[in-house]
């Protein structure tokens, strides 16, 4: 029987050779609840760590209906052409609620999903968002060490995936629509200060003159917040996910924003921070699978749930028992 260390190497030095089947494997163990797979994982992701951190890690959001498929598979598609070789991973905090999966997302990207050059893959289906976002990044990893220079990570939710992304790229991009009036209002501060650079969709046809109309509205509001650092001012571009429009003149601000930032030593900086963030994320990922796990608790659980519902037992007093459990 091959023994762990023959295995990781083996799996190692087939990723490292660019091999989509060893990639694909690799990933789906880092994403395994099962012992076994995760103590394989780890030592397989030690192993190729010196090889990561070579990519260009871009997040990208935007509301239900800005075009983030149809935009990301032409971007990729543009950098394929240019040389590059794109990873597409995604955070979806729905499936940690319903067990869904983000699959169709190939279907839209009907370019990339046969690009030799590209490689596409689904957030994980079950967990906490933290522990979404981990194998997201242990994902980010892998993909960098077969050889993948561009890693574009989309948020497929709402509200915390944002701040979730934020944190596992170097660049946070913000997909808007035209008509800005309604949508200006509704803007959440937090995603504008998270936002590397605003791009308005959908800037082809009719819609050429309302998406400039909304980037102008967008360039007023970011005049109220300071920049997040003196290297950077947030811009704010137009562009066409349909036609591809205005993606070379995206592509080359964000390239820019990574010359900058390394240079400084800003962009090493960032992730050694967002490491720690993801150290802690596993750890609570950790406690969240022992609280599903234990026997004991799960036989006890749905006893105190009902308890708690019924007013016959204060939450605290619950949550005191259940931490108790845990050695808390």
């Amino acid at each position: 029987m091959v023994d762990t260390a023959s295995r990781h190497e083996t799996l190692a030095d087939a990723i490292l050779a660019g091999e989509r089947a060893a990639l694909a494997r690799a990933i789906t163990l880092a994403e395994s609840r099962r012992p076994d797979h995760r103590e394989l994982a780890r030592a397989l992701i030690q192993r190729l760590l010196p090889r990561t951190g070579g990519a260009i890690r871009v997040g990208i959001t935007g509301v239900p209906g800005v075009g983030k498929s149809t935009t990301i598979d032409a971007l990729g598609s543009y950098l394929t052409a240019q040389g590059h070789k794109v990873a597409v991973l995604a955070v979806d905090p729905s499936s940690t609620r319903t067990g869904g999966s983000i699959l169709g997302d190939k279907t839209r990207m009907a370019r990339l999903s046969v690009d030799p050059h590209a490689y596409i893959r689904p957030s994980p289906s079950s967990g906490t968002l933290g522990g979404v976002a981990a194998k997201t990044r242990e994902t980010m990893l892998l993909c960098e060490a077969a050889g993948f220079d561009v890693i574009l990570v989309e948020t497929v939710g709402v509200g915390q995936s944002e701040t979730a992304v934020a944190d596992l790229t170097d660049f946070f991009l913000v997909l808007m629509l035209p008509n800005a009036g309604d949508e200006l209002q509704g803007i959440k501060k937090g995603i504008i200060e998270l936002a590397d650079m605003i791009a308005v969709n959908k800037a082809d046809g009719p819609g050429a003159t309302a998406a400039r109309a909304a980037a102008a509205q967008y360039k007023a509001a970011l005049h109220i917040l300071a920049p997040a650092s003196p290297l950077w001012s947030t811009p704010v571009v137009t562009i066409s996910g349909l036609t591809g429009e205005g993606l070379d003149a995206m592509w080359s601000r964000i390239e820019e924003h990574h010359r900058r930032f390394g240079e400084k030593g800003l962009v090493a900086r960032k992730r050694r921070q967002q490491d720690v963030k993801w150290m802690w994320a596993m750890v609570q990922d950790r406690l969240q699978a022992k609280l599903r796990n234990d026997p004991g608790l799960k036989a006890r659980t749905p006893a105190l749930e009902a308890a708690v519902a019924a007013g016959s037992l204060a939450p605290t007093a619950a949550a005191e028992e259940i931490a108790s459990a845990l050695g808390l």
